[in-house]
């Protein structure tokens, strides 16, 4: 590596050569994109610029000469200072000289833009800030998630500029991001992601490309530019009947904002009693929707500061960096009513505003069930699992839902469509929905943007089925189908690919971009689908990965407690079970499965698995598995078509709040016996963790891992007279559970160990309160709150269900003799 004063010196070089020679076509090129700049300022569209090829110094002036002559065309048109970003790698020499070219170059020129120069490392610092130019240089990496963050940061008007190698050379680099998807085994990754995306820049609009090599330009824009249509403006009645001062409507820049900040006006009242107070905000991104959320946090808090001495504000959201809008708007709205705000930030980002009779704090998803606020706001909802977000629900009365349909953080319509659902069906709710539409940083039309959500499919969906859709699928005329990347990232088969995806946009709680190039350029991962014979739609998504068969220096580092690439399942079973064999078997790892939301519970997602386990047999393969977030429905799904739970990770994942489980199907003898013992481990290991680390699993999960896996024979407790005669008056007697709660945990151990029905089968409530209970010693409270009955009725439950564990493993019934005798005690 070159030091920082020989980069230096190399930048200084390379400026003074291509000073002397710059290109006449590139000249041209750039007094084009001048002349048209009022136009897209006029029209609120953005450009984006492709320059490729040529060493680092020819790369770095053209990026510095054309922000540069950009800027003064800003400064001309009597525009705000310019603010500019630009984005580099600076693990090579050639990255970090291209950025000292562009540098030097404006500083030369005296530019009066504000510049900020960073790593990608950072990207994620840059959500929801505003350029006008943003320079990406994707020499030596294309990561699709830093491209969703950064060139959505660009405003109407504003260019994007990036930085490549020769388009066809670049197809085959093997850059960063390809480098980390490689695995023991698969050392050559394909070469697809890339390829496509020079495709869709290529076809889109508003995009030029220059050959820096050849001085040559290879594509021009062909954007009609149009003005846009006057935004809606609101009457003076709205403001009349609005609760919030004007002067933070006045902060919107949409009537769609103002009218979103207006729906939680609905939240300054309490609930009535044994109601919710629900706002749903959606839209895709870039419509201000989290601003419009701070604005209306600030109207809540000073509505309400004359009958609370200070309102507790609670925000969450995937990441803090999700809510650094929402934070800035609110302390912007709150020094406009005149108060001073103090800001407490973390790592540099805000996580709390402090006001005189206010506090706005950021706290993960996980931990706000626990919290007490007046009222709770979920930014970026759609980047949270579904069934924690009814979790936060069911513990607050009061709170604003957010959630990114389509865009970088987005998870498609149908989250909204599904956590709607969810919030209709719970009847206590008072619900308020709103959806933006209208963008905030740029114009609607823009063909960057269309450009963005076309290349890495951010607004995919899945096919729409229509009645003779539905009649082949209920008369199974349904194939599996083998799906190659390199046919699947064209044109030609562009449908196919946005409804694969779209199924699992739909179903899984959080894609992003990088899923989509993993997709097409991870050598140990496939797609398979299951589609309808005769209409050709995807109705169930499959992405599979190929796992195990390592060498016995492998095997030994994962033992050890180290890391690899890939290989989940290997890694859990030799680090956990250390069960030496697992890492030589060969094994496929279902990575993701998701039906069609218009036809799930019809068992396509079976019929998935029965195929892919004949395709693994073909192959001689030893094993099936996966790992997900556990909720019961899922596991049931998994459990029902013969896999074995064999692992659950120590703790939950900070987003999903969900634990991850493995599950297991051996297909070779050796696999079988692999799954066998594991099953084994996972009994003992969530018994007798349940009152510890497990203390908070779901009692529906735990019961449904003890239902799907093998139990362990051995015989009843063998209690002595005392302790039986203990239990019988606590079931038949006035004495509570509290008083014999050392044995209900044995009888615990031994019920959902070794009986679960064999002898004895309790109701799926008498399960739930015994296991909660006894096993994870949970407060009555929190078991009856669960069970929506009061403390009493869930007590007596689980007397009842104590006298059948006592009849059946000790022969006592109400008519028994009782009491002991000291003669009858055995000695010690």
């Amino acid at each position: 590596m070159l030091n920082r004063r020989e980069i230096e010196d190399i930048a200084k070089k390379n400026i003074i050569e291509n000073l002397s020679q710059v290109s006449p076509v590139y000249k041209k090129l750039v007094n084009r994109i001048r002349r048209n700049t009022k136009k897209y300022i006029e029209s609120r569209h953005r450009r984006l610029i492709v320059l490729s090829g040529g060493n680092p110094g020819k790369q770095g002036f053209a990026a510095g000469y054309l922000t540069h002559y950009y800027s003064l065309e800003l400064d001309k048109l009597g525009e705000d200072r310019p603010k500019i970003l630009y984005m580099y790698h600076d693990e090579s020499d050639d990255s970090r000289i291209r950025k000292e070219v562009f540098r030097q170059f404006l500083k030369m020129r005296k530019d009066k833009a504000q510049r900020e120069i960073d790593v990608y490392e950072k990207s994620e610092r840059y959500l929801g800030t505003t350029y006008d130019v943003v320079i990406l240089d994707l020499t030596d990496d294309l990561r699709p998630n830093d491209l969703g963050r950064l060139v959505e940061t660009v405003k109407g008007g504003g260019i994007v500029v990036f930085i490549t190698p020769n388009l066809k050379e670049w197809e085959k680099k093997l850059t960063i991001f390809k480098q980390r998807l490689l695995v023991p085994g698969f050392l050559e990754p394909r070469h697809v992601f890339i390829k496509w995306f020079v495709q869709t820049l290529i076809e889109a609009q508003g995009t030029y490309i220059y050959d820096l090599e050849n001085d040559s330009l290879l594509k021009s824009a062909n954007v009609k530019l149009e003005k846009p249509e006057n935004m809606e403006k609101l009457n003076e009645e709205f403001f009349t009947g609005a609760k919030f001062p004007r002067k933070l409507y006045e902060l919107a820049v949409t009537a769609d904002q103002i009218k979103a900040a207006n729906s939680l006006e609905s939240l300054i009242d309490k609930p009535r009693k044994g109601k919710k107070k629900v706002v749903l905000i959606v839209a895709d991104r870039g419509r201000g929707k989290s601003c419009a959320l701070g604005i209306g946090l600030i109207g809540i808090a000073e509505s309400l500061k004359s009958v609370k001495h200070k309102v507790r504000i609670v925000v969450t959201s995937p990441e803090p960096q999700n809510v650094q809008s929402l934070f800035n708007l609110a302390k912007k709205a709150s020094e406009t009513l005149g108060y001073k705000v103090n800001v407490v930030r973390k790592g540099g980002a805000i996580i709390e505003l402090q006001g005189p009779f206010y506090s706005i704090e950021y706290w993960p998803p996980m931990s706000v069930p626990k919290i007490r606020g007046d009222i709770v706001a979920v930014d970026e909802a759609s980047g949270i699992h579904v069934p924690l977000l009814m979790n936060i629900l069911k513990y607050h009365d009061r709170i604003a839902f957010s959630a990114t349909l389509h865009g970088y953080e987005g998870g498609g319509r149908g989250f909204s469509v599904r956590f709607l659902g969810e919030l209709k069906n719970a009847k206590n709710v008072e619900l308020t929905t709103c959806e933006l539409k209208a963008p905030i940083r740029y114009g609607e039309n823009d063909p960057v943007e269309a450009w963005l959500y076309r290349s890495l499919l951010l607004d995919a969906e899945p096919d729409s089925l229509t009645e003779e859709d539905i009649k082949e699928i209920d008369s199974g005329e349904l194939e599996y189908v083998k799906l190659e990347p390199e046919e699947l990232f064209n044109k030609e088969n562009e449908g196919i690919l946005r409804s694969l995806f779209g199924i699992y946009v739909l179903a899984h709680y959080r894609n992003q971009p990088d899923d989509l190039a993993m997709l097409a350029d991870a050598p140990h991962h496939f797609i398979r689908a299951i589609m309808t014979k005769k209409t050709k739609k995807v109705l169930c998504s499959l992405q599979v990965a190929i796992e195990g068969g390592l060498d016995e220096q492998t095997i030994e580092t994962l033992l050890r407690g180290n890391k690899i690439p890939g290989n989940i399942i290997p890694d859990r079973v030799l680090k956990h079970l250390r069960i030496w064999e697992m890492g030589l078997l060969k094994g496929l790892r279902v990575v993701r499965i998701a039906t069609h939301p218009e036809v799930q519970g019809k068992g396509i997602g079976s019929f998935a698995l029965k195929k892919l386990e004949e395709e693994a047999y073909n192959l001689r393969l030893d094993w099936i598995g996966s790992g997900f977030g556990v909720n019961a429905k899922l596991l049931g799904f998994w459990i029902k078509n013969g896999f074995k739970p064999i692992h659950i990770s120590p703790d939950r994942n900070p987003i999903s709040g969900e634990y991850t489980v493995i599950v297991l199907k051996g297909l070779s003898e050796i696999a079988k016996k692999v799954q066998e013992e594991g099953e084994k481990y996972m009994r003992r290991k969530l018994l007798k963790s349940l009152r510890d680390v497990y203390n908070d699993l779901e009692a529906e999960v735990a019961l449904g891992i003890l239902r799907g896996i093998s139990a362990i024979p051995s015989d009843p407790p063998k209690l002595n007279e005392m302790d039986v005669d203990r239990l019988w008056i606590y079931v038949y007697g006035p004495m509570t559970y509290e008083a014999v709660s050392d044995l209900m945990w044995e009888l615990a151990l031994y019920y959902f160990g070794s009986d679960m029905g064999k002898n004895l089968k309790l109701n799926e409530t008498e399960e739930i309160i015994f296991l909660s209970k006894a096993l994870q010693g949970r407060s009555w409270g929190d078991i009856s709150k669960q069970l929506s009955m009061r403390d009493i009725d869930a007590m007596q439950k689980l007397k009842d269900a104590s006298r059948e564990l006592l009849k059946e493993y000790y022969g006592k019934s109400a008519n028994s003799s009782i009491g002991i005798h000291l003669t009858t005690l055995p000695s010690e």
